[in-house]
């Protein structure tokens, strides 16, 4: 198994990088995440997975091993393949993902484009108590934020707002300010909105 690669970058696009490494150059698949992470310098470093086929050796590329424990645990779901998992990592940071199985936010992982209501359901399912238990998430902290995010979007639904546009809003206010209480977050949303 090919745990990482380190050499000169050659190549960098948003989906894929080309790393020469002593004169072979190898071609990572990555994800938004990572590339938002890779630093445009000559050296580079990226943890790595290899997923082998029938038809085909393809390597994905990490900045960091966290990400590519999350995407083992991501392809582990029936159902999610490498490719979706790659799409998961590209539309939310790794933090998100973890976060939204951790509290069972079904709308935030059926946010990302290709995952259905039963695939966000299967993922919460066989990833929960996994997520909990590795990345130590206190669930007691992550439930009652989420009850206020939820009472937030709910009056902000009242108010008259998309749920869609709301949810962005209140997302990155809670995430910027996760010790904020309701009134907060629905004062805050509506200067945003």
């Amino acid at each position: 198994m090919i745990t990482h690669i380190q050499g000169k970058l050659v190549e960098k696009n948003p989906t894929d990088v080309v790393i020469d490494c002593n004169g072979v150059g190898y071609l990572l698949n990555i994800s938004l995440h990572t590339y938002s992470q890779i630093p445009n310098q000559e050296a580079l470093k990226l943890y790595t997975h290899l997923q082998v086929r029938e038809d085909a050796h393809t390597l994905y590329g990490f900045a960091s091993i966290a990400e590519r424990e999350l995407f083992r645990l991501l392809i582990s779901v029936s159902g999610i393949g490498a490719n979706t998992a790659r799409t998961m990592l590209s539309s939310l940071t790794p933090k998100q993902i973890r976060e939204g199985i951790a509290t069972e936010d079904v709308a935030l992982i059926q946010s990302i484009k290709g995952i259905g209501i039963k695939t966000a359901q299967r993922v919460i399912i066989d990833l929960k108590d996994k997520i909990l238990k590795i990345y130590d998430i206190d669930e007691v902290s992550v439930n009652k934020n989420n009850t206020s995010k939820d009472e937030a979007l709910s009056a902000l639904e009242v108010l008259g707002f998309a749920k869609k546009q709301a949810e962005k809003v209140v997302d990155k206010i809670v995430m910027t300010q996760p010790e904020a209480n309701v009134e907060a977050i629905i004062k805050l949303a509506l200067k945003n909105l």
